[in-house]
C-alpha cells in the first residue's frame, strides 16, 4: 500500500480474484492492512437501497439509485444476485416506492426461476402508479411494463429497466 499526498492509498493484494477480497473481508466491510482500514467493496442490497430512498426525497436522485443498484446487481454473479433480494427492505415513507422495490425483488427473482421474496407478495397498489411524465412513456409502460411490475400496480417499462 502506498500513500499519496491527497490521502488516498493504492492497494495491491498479492492474491487474485474478488472471491479472496470477499472471504478476508470482515463483517463491518473493513480490512486491516499495514495498520490502515481499507473499506471492502459490498454490493448493495435492496434493504440497503431501501435506506438510501428513504433519506432523500428527490425523485431524480432516487431513479439514479434505483439504476445504480441495477446496476450492481448485473455485475454479480448470478449465484449472488438473489441474496441481494431476500432482506425486506424497511418502508421507506412512500407506498409507490416501497411497492416498486417489491416489483423489482419478484421481477429480478424470476429471471433466476425463483419465487419472489415472501415480503413482496403483500405490497400491491390499489391505484396504478404510472412513474414517467410524458405521456409516450406512460403509454410505452402500458404496454411493456414487465408482469411483476404489472401485479404490483406499477407501470415502469421493461426498456426503462434494461436502460439502466
Amino acid at each position: 500500500m502506498s500513500a499519496h499526498n491527497d490521502g488516498y492509498f493504492d492497494v495491491y493484494l498479492s492474491r487474485p480474484g474478488l472471491a479472496w477480497l470477499r472471504a478476508v473481508c470482515s463483517t463491518d466491510g473493513l480490512i486491516c492492512y499495514g495498520g490502515f482500514a481499507v473499506t471492502c467493496y459490498r454490493p448493495m442490497t435492496l434493504a440497503d437501497l431501501a435506506g438510501r430512498l428513504a433519506r432523500t426525497a428527490d425523485g431524480k436522485i432516487r431513479w439514479k439509485l434505483v439504476w445504480e443498484f441495477l446496476e450492481e446487481y448485473r455485475w454479480e454473479p448470478d449465484e449472488v444476485q438473489p441474496s441481494l433480494l431476500r432482506d425486506e427492505p424497511r418502508p421507506i415513507g412512500d407506498e409507490r416506492w416501497d411497492t416498486l422495490l417489491a416489483a423489482l425483488a419478484e421481477h429480478l427473482a424470476a429471471r433466476h426461476d425463483l419465487a419472489p421474496p415472501q415480503w413482496a407478495e403483500t405490497r400491491v397498489l390499489r391505484r396504478p402508479w404510472f412513474p414517467a411524465e410524458l405521456e409516450i412513456q406512460r403509454a410505452d409502460a402500458l404496454v411493456w411494463a414487465p408482469a411483476a411490475f404489472r401485479k404490483h400496480g406499477v407501470y415502469l417499462s421493461a426498456r426503462d429497466l434494461e436502460a439502466a
